[in-house]
């Protein structure tokens, strides 16, 4: 098939106007990450100084997506285009809400696992890299959310990829070596089939600049092969976000590294997958969306249960906690096979909060072994008799993982279930009640046997340390907080909702003259 031919005259298409300096922002996370990476690079031979120097740099990215959701709240979508070349010859940056919340949201759960990390990761772990990792993981994981350009969200996926490659190794532990072959091989498969997706897209279409796909989908729905193509994507994201039947690699590999890695794992990559799932099914292949809104919804509900149900059979916390990642992954999906804004919204909502709970969980993971001497549920007991504040913080975390109020996973559950029901889709709503029925079971046996049955042996008491309690106790004010009050957390996923089913003003960002060649 041949790649449609462009109307813009290639002399004209440079920039010529210079870049409004609130522009900037849209990449100054992403440059940020790189150039604070190459910095803790070049100071391997310091491993203590790389620490102390990537805790701010960490802190300095929140402000910086902070500052850049705050814009674009106000001021709608912004697009920072490279080489001065005008869309869509230009590789472009375009930021709207929704990758606003993703990108701010995923800086706070690594800021709170950096800080972790001063405890978690000894010396060795330092001069293996873990903080540069985890600054180019960031990297990654920002573009991915900031990128305009569907090629440039492959880069930033390999980005991602390698980083999280050395993270899980680090320490080179045999069952570390095994769960990395497993997490590798299979997201090197989602890899490929993005990059096959890739191409089929640049033949159908002549350009990857995402506000020229969804210009352009409309005119081409009769010719190109899209529903091919959005069944590829679906299939890697999938791979990538651990949905049913291709989620088997998660529990495998997420409970192999060092805890706080583990908590970075969950807590980020598997909603980079959910990421990309909605930005290209949503905008750019709506009508593809809803031809295949069936098999999305058959595997979210598949992908709900099975998590709740390998989270009951699980005696390993980590592991139990990696199926409880994947019963998450089946509600988001349920959400992008409902569509409209109500499923929309409710699938963003929870993504949010599943970013913060499930790196809060396993860090309480983490937790649960330095006081309690493991993470083997047969072992565990009389975690309650040694510190009443920690059982308080964990019991919160489990309900909000179970959906119950007042905590944060309660409502984007409420939405779920409601648009469920309103499109006369009984099943899903009942696959998200059952899943979070089995998930509050497995959480209960959890809470009767490492927190409330005796300790097996005497215990010695230990007490906090504000590097491992302050990040753990922050993200669980967080869960309560936008349990609490959560309006204005509804508010933007509503929004953010609205500009993907609506992405006018995406549009209107990448081609303010009126529209795309």
């Amino acid at each position: 098939m041949a790649a449609p031919t462009s109307t813009v005259d290639l002399s004209a298409a440079l920039i010529t106007a210079p870049v409004p300096i609130g522009h900037w922002l849209a990449i100054l996370p992403v440059a940020h990450c790189i150039t604070l990476g190459a910095v803790l690079l070049m100071l391997r031979a310091y491993p203590r100084l790389q620490a102390w120097l990537a805790i701010p740099g960490l802190a300095a990215l929140a402000l910086i997506d902070a500052a850049l959701l705050a814009k674009v709240a106000a001021e709608g979508p912004l697009t920072m285009v490279m080489g001065r070349w005008l869309p869509p010859f230009g590789i472009a940056f375009t930021v709207d809400l929704f990758g606003a919340l993703m990108a701010f949201t995923a800086a706070l759960a690594a800021l709170a696992g950096g800080i972790y990390a001063l405890a978690d990761i000894g010396e060795s772990g330092r001069r293996y890299g873990f903080f540069p990792l985890l600054v180019l993981l960031m990297a990654g994981v920002t573009g991915a959310f900031l990128t305009g350009d569907v090629f440039n969200l492959y880069v930033w996926f390999e980005v991602l990829l390698i980083s999280s490659f050395g993270l899980i190794i680090l320490g080179s532990e045999r069952q570390q070596i095994d769960g990395a072959l497993k997490y590798a091989v299979l997201n090197l498969i989602a890899t490929t089939l993005f990059l096959i997706g890739v191409g089929i897209l640049y033949a159908a279409f002549g350009t990857l600049n995402m506000a020229d796909i969804a210009a352009k989908a409309a005119e081409l729905r009769g010719t190109a092969p899209l529903v091919t193509l959005a069944s590829l994507f679906l299939l890697a994201f999938g791979m990538k976000a651990a949905a049913f039947p291709v989620n088997f690699w998660l529990p495998a590999a997420y409970h192999t590294p060092r805890i706080v890695v583990s908590a970075l794992f969950a807590g980020l990559l598997t909603k980079v997958g959910i990421y990309a799932l909605i930005r290209v099914m949503v905008m750019l292949l709506p009508m593809e969306r809803q031809e295949l809104s069936l098999v999305i919804a058959l595997s979210a509900a598949a992908t709900i249960v099975v998590g709740a149900l390998g989270a009951l059979a699980e005696n390993d916390i980590r592991r139990l906690f990696g199926y409880v990642v994947i019963s998450g992954i089946g509600n988001m999906l349920a959400g992008v096979a409902l569509g409209g804004l109500a499923g929309i919204s409710g699938a963003v909502f929870y993504a949010l909060h599943s970013m913060v709970l499930m790196t809060a969980l396993y860090l309480a993971a983490g937790e649960i072994a330095r006081r309690g001497g493991g993470f083997s549920l047969s072992a565990l007991g009389g975690l309650y008799r040694q510190s009443g504040g920690f059982t308080a913080l964990s019991l919160v975390l489990f309900l909000a993982a179970c959906g119950l109020p007042p905590f944060s996973g309660f409502w984007p559950k409420v939405i779920l279930v409601k648009a469920s029901l309103d499109l006369g889709a009984w099943w899903l709503a009942a696959s998200i009640l059952v899943g979070g029925f089995l998930t509050t079971i497995a959480f209960g046996r959890l809470f009767l046997l490492a927190y409330w049955r005796p300790a097996a042996i005497a215990l010695t008491p230990s007490g906090p340390r504000w590097r491992t309690g302050l990040p753990l106790a922050a993200l669980t004010a967080l869960v309560v907080g936008f349990g609490i009050l959560p309006e204005q957390l509804l508010a933007l996923s509503q929004s953010a909702a609205a500009g993907l089913a609506d992405p006018q003003a995406y549009l209107h960002s990448v081609f303010p003259e009126g529209g795309a060649p």
